[in-house]
């Protein structure tokens, strides 16, 4: 009986009856384990009820999750019952073991989570960074994709922290992250100028953030919910017509030469070939500089180790 109700497919192998699966396991001992489970409880998911099973002096953790038997792991002693909702809600979130899990996706440096609804395809955010993204599906998914029950606040079981977290026309932006909930609540208030402040300056080409874009022409209104002023240390918002030129006519002769000859985006190798005819003493340090003077502007934006970008 070794074989029979298994299917050995290319990463896995999976157990089926009368053409029905009834999970998909990473190693044939595995679904073996699975099947003779199945077989004891006359084939009913209704009928397993235990999670827990000891074989061969340790224990297996099993559990039925949306019509499927999922294996969660193996331990050498019992695990509790924090340990199995954390591996419950680790696979209900990946269950095909995919980079990002359910509903993200990577689009060039920004993390989408997107959802099917209905046949319409909705997007629930845009992430600058894959912690914040995770966070927000997963509490999507506990809350059955309800952006309204998301408060001020929210622990991140993920990365042990709490968030600070904006609804605006039911997409989540992620204004701020602390380790713990008092401190969360001491920095809301500069969180929310933070945000306001990154929007104003994407708006006006001081940073880049493209997944504020949908916010830029609504600063007036976020200003009014949070009863708090755009304003910057540095830049007058109220007297700046358009910053990024004042910021490109005050350059310094060998920032502007740099800023000139780099590319949309290029690596380091291709801005040191552009400048060939610069060529000085210590030149690879001296494009460090003041490439480095250029990303401090946010005229220039690392992308990767040796991947950059104009802004």
């Amino acid at each position: 009986m070794a074989e029979k109700y298994i299917r050995k497919n290319k990463n896995n192998f999976t157990v089926v009856k009368n053409s029905r699966i009834y999970g998909k396991f990473d190693s044939k001992d595995i679904a073996v384990f699975a099947r003779n489970l199945l077989v004891g409880h006359d084939w009913s998911l209704e009928n397993i009820h235990d999670e827990i099973f000891e074989y061969e002096n340790h224990y297996i953790l099993m559990k039925v999750i949306e019509n499927k038997l999922c294996y969660l792991g193996e331990f050498t002693q019992k695990p509790n019952k924090d340990i199995i909702s954390k591996l419950a809600k680790r696979q209900i979130r990946n269950p095909n073991n995919s980079k990002y899990g359910l509903n993200i996706t990577r689009i060039f440096d920004e993390y989408v989570i997107k959802k099917q609804i209905a046949g319409d395809e909705y997007i629930f955010g845009v992430f600058d960074n894959l912690e914040d993204a995770t966070f927000s599906r997963n509490f999507l998914l506990d809350h059955n994709w309800n952006v309204d029950e998301f408060g001020e606040i929210e622990y991140c079981d993920e990365s042990d922290s709490y968030k600070i977290v904006k609804v605006f026309d039911d997409r989540v932006y992620i204004l701020g992250s602390f380790k713990t909930k008092s401190e969360a609540e001491e920095n809301l208030n500069n969180s929310k100028h933070e945000f306001l402040n990154k929007i104003f300056k994407h708006k006006n080409g001081l940073s880049n953030h493209p997944h504020l874009d949908v916010l830029t022409d609504h600063i007036d209104e976020l200003e009014n919910e949070f009863q708090i002023k755009t304003s910057d240390d540095v830049w007058n918002f109220d007297e700046v017509e358009n910053p990024l030129d004042d910021i490109i006519f005050n350059l310094t002769p060998w920032q502007k030469i740099i800023h000139d000859h780099a590319d949309e985006e290029f690596t380091f190798a291709q801005l040191k070939k552009s400048l060939a005819g610069y060529k000085s003493k210590n030149f690879d340090k001296k494009i460090c500089r003041y490439l480095n003077e250029l990303i401090d502007l946010n005229l220039i934006q690392r992308l990767d180790d040796d991947i950059y970008r104009k802004v």
